[in-house]
């Protein structure tokens, strides 16, 4: 089902590459941080182009619950303590600043995106660690204070609020500033060498390239691939329901995010790493709690999202490679892509412009933290681990098992295959072997798509590709 942004927002359609180009910068990708990094270099002076494999801000961009916020859950205090006071501190900078530049930009251009300021809230059941997070936050220079009430049906020991944050309509949002930029729709980038792009229309030669496209699909240089991973997560959008004033998200595991728009209430939650959803269920869950929460609720829409998440909690913003010094990222935004987007715009404006930026450090992709080094380690034993069920686990379910709408890895003519009945009773099988490095997919029965557990690649019931850094499909034909 689409998104409460998608179906209320229609962005004007734009013509694939048709020919052979030159560019001082090309952007890969044109959701929010692809399209605000080009605006922000336009409005700098530089020639740009975008290019989008799909649809302008068709990919994680439409299911955001589009909240703009320095609050990132229980992270300053851990950003102290890993980081230190000083990069803490550029983060914490690096987000007020997104926030304002949002205001900035929505004002000076009258663009009308639903936007309204809103506190935002981490809630949680330890009060000691709720009030050591407004601590840290309001060092860094957050105005951010401790408070017990709330208006959620929630138990819970109190909240860390943040004054003056933000909400909006991303797409409406997106519409507006796309309007006058160079974008190219339907363009998928198949290579990128030096400062040759190829895609399946023509090529772009740049002088600077920025791969904004949610995960770089480069694995070599860079490494992406070992430093995050993606996970899911599912919303409602309710309506029969109180107001519920300000963003409120819970800062421990299993818990619960909450946000107004207009008459509706998003109920967001149930997260999961992606590829790793055999059992399902996780939108009912989300109507037993609101049915729990909010008796004689209604739902008007439900959409899922996917979020990459680095090892030590800090974006990809910066040079890719050390070995590509024209080349950049932005990625790992974890589950603040809106503000995410904005810092990055505002940091590689001022890299590509030789200008310096206050907190670009913090952000830097080179950086190769201690504390990360466990992740990196679980993300490597992951991989190993998707590789060997591929090679080894022999499935235990026949074709024949497969109920109508329901897929799973089955023996089919002695082969090991993935298989989706449809309701008709017709089996499409396809390779489940992803593209991108070979791990095995798995079947998601709430999206009813084949999702990898390593890289979080995914591709719907009858093989196409729905997202990456997989760059083709898994049909069987």
């Amino acid at each position: 089902m689409k998104s409460i942004w998608s179906q209320s927002c229609q962005i004007r359609a734009r013509q694939s590459l048709p020919q052979d180009r030159k560019s001082e910068v090309a952007v890969i990708g044109a959701g929010m941080a692809g399209v605000l990094i080009a605006h922000a270099l336009q409005q700098a002076g530089h020639q740009v182009i975008v290019l989008e494999a799909d649809r302008i801000g068709s990919g994680q961009t439409r299911n955001t619950t589009a909240k703009i916020t320095s609050q990132h859950g229980m992270i300053y205090d851990k950003l102290i303590g890993t980081l230190g006071k000083d990069r803490a501190m550029q983060y914490a900078t690096a987000n007020e600043t997104a926030i304002r530049a949002y205001r900035d930009l929505i004002t000076a251009q009258g663009i009308d995106c639903d936007f309204e300021e809103q506190d935002a809230y981490v809630y949680g059941s330890n009060e000691k660690l709720l009030r050591a997070e407004a601590g840290a936050a309001a060092r860094l220079g957050i105005p951010a204070t401790f408070v017990r009430t709330s208006p959620l049906p929630v138990p819970m020991a109190g909240a860390v609020r943040f004054a003056h944050q933000a909400q909006f309509h991303p797409l409406k949002f997106l519409s507006a500033v796309s309007e006058e930029l160079t974008i190219y729709e339907h363009t998928p980038v198949r290579s990128v060498d030096g400062d040759l792009i190829v895609t399946e229309h023509g090529t772009v030669q740049a002088e600077h390239i920025v791969f904004a496209c949610h995960y770089p699909f480069i694995n070599f240089p860079g490494l992406y691939f070992a430093r995050m991973h993606q996970e899911r997560s599912y919303v409602l959008a309710l309506k029969n329901v109180p107001q519920i004033e300000g963003m409120w998200i819970g800062g421990e595991q299993e818990s619960y995010s909450f946000r107004s728009y207009g008459d509706l209430l998003l109920l967001g939650g149930e997260g999961h790493r992606t590829g790793d959803n055999a059992a399902g269920g996780r939108y009912e869950s989300l109507r037993k709690r609101a049915k729990e929460w909010f008796p004689g609720s209604e739902e008007a829409a439900r959409w899922s999202a996917q979020d990459c998440m680095p090892p030590d909690s800090v974006p990809y913003i910066g040079r890719y490679a050390a070995g590509r010094p024209n080349w950049y990222v932005a990625t790992g935004f974890q589950k603040w892509g809106m503000t995410s987007s904005m810092v990055a715009a505002l940091v590689l404006r001022d890299m590509i412009s030789g200008a310096e930026n206050a907190y670009a450090q913090v952000f830097d992709p080179g950086r190769l933290e201690t504390e990360a080094i466990p992740g990196i380690a679980a993300e490597g034993g992951q991989a190993v681990k998707g590789l060997t069920r591929r090679i080894f686990q022999v499935p235990e379910t026949q074709a024949e098992q497969i109920h109508p709408g329901h897929g799973g890895i089955v023996l089919l003519d002695g082969e090991k295959v993935g298989v989706y009945r449809d309701e008709d009773g017709t089996l499409y099988p396809v390779h489940i072997r992803c593209p991108h490095l070979g791990c095995q997919l798995e079947w998601d029965p709430d999206e009813r798509s084949w999702d990898c557990p390593c890289h979080g690649s995914r591709f719907d019931r009858f093989g196409n590709l729905i997202s990456g850094p997989a760059q083709e499909g898994i049909s069987n034909e």
